[in-house]
């Protein structure tokens, strides 16, 4: 395996002066994302917004794999740079920086982009750790360099056609296509991260589970042996938003999603999501969304 090359000051000229932009995908403004929503396509498929060098941006709630079928240059994550020769694979989770610079002619990847609110039934599938960036380059272990192309293109096949059945198939093999990156993450050096980005990536994973249990902020810098003030930089800087915030989201999230595949009744949704009775519960949605629960529901469930 090609070793991870530490450097600081690699991402583009001028792009630390002012904010990192935050794209939908790379080149579009940052929008609200549909429930599961999943996205292919190629990196050349962008070629003339990018032209070979894509500068560094972050996805506030979509992860993205890249799967380098071609070509060589230089991947960031961060402030670490890799040199690399396809095939390569990187996974960032939202809210990561990230870029790269290629040489046009005969470079390609094949990008998977994974909304956040798809990634919980994805993570119970595959063995790759969901909360961290990774980037695997090199020949070794072909057979799996193999696997993971023929996944890859079969994803980007089945995104292609949507035949009937392609959005339940897809994010099956989207986790197949994880676990052959972690399988491939098992014998590459991992990336160091920042002690803010550890500190980002421990709060994801205690929202994940206790954001039911209407833990005050205090339990999460308890949990995570920090300050409120350190815990507010790393949640602001990797995800946009306040530590509440966040947590709320999380809820409304989860809230969405048994609203719209499920049959349950708002009382049922409300203690799910750790709010004490329907009433309440509609009163946290209606102000967050506009319109209340069982009128988003219908807005948005497909006719039977």
């Amino acid at each position: 395996m090609d070793r991870i090359t530490k450097s600081l000051g690699l991402f583009p000229e001028g792009s630390m002066a002012g904010t990192i932009p935050s794209y939908f995908v790379y080149g579009e403004p940052d929008r609200p994302l549909e429930i599961g929503f999943f996205h292919v396509e190629t990196v050349m498929a962008r070629r003339k917004v990018h032209l070979g060098q894509v500068k560094a941006h972050k996805h506030e709630s979509m992860a993205q794999v890249t799967f380098w079928t071609g070509g060589r240059g230089s991947y960031f994550i961060e402030d670490q740079r890799l040199d690399f020769s396809a095939p390569a694979v990187s996974f960032v989770p939202s809210g990561v920086v990230h870029g790269f610079s290629v040489e046009p002619l005969g470079s390609d990847a094949i990008v998977m982009s994974i909304a956040d609110s798809l990634l919980p039934s994805i993570a119970g599938q595959t063995t790759l750790a969901l909360d961290r960036p990774v980037m695997i380059t090199g020949q070794e272990t072909v057979l799996l360099w193999e696997r993971l192309d023929r996944v890859m293109r079969l994803i980007a096949e089945e995104y292609a056609d949507l035949t009937a059945g392609s959005e339940r198939i897809i994010p099956s093999l989207a986790a197949v296509a994880l676990t052959q990156i972690g399988r491939l993450a098992s014998d590459a050096p991992r990336l160091a991260q920042s002690p803010q980005q550890l500190l980002a990536s421990g709060l994801r994973r205690l929202v994940e589970r206790h954001f039911r249990e209407n833990w005050p902020i205090g339990h999460y810098v308890t949990a995570l042996n920090t300050t409120p003030h350190l815990l507010a930089k790393a949640s602001e800087a990797a995800f946009g938003l306040g530590v509440k915030d966040m947590i709320v989201q999380r809820r409304l999230l989860e809230a969405k999603r048994l609203l719209l595949f499920t049959v349950r009744s708002l009382e049922d949704i409300a203690y799910e999501v750790g709010l004490k009775d329907a009433a309440y519960f509609s009163r946290f949605f209606r102000a967050r969304t506009g319109v209340p629960p069982s009128e988003w529901r219908m807005q948005h469930s497909s006719p039977r």
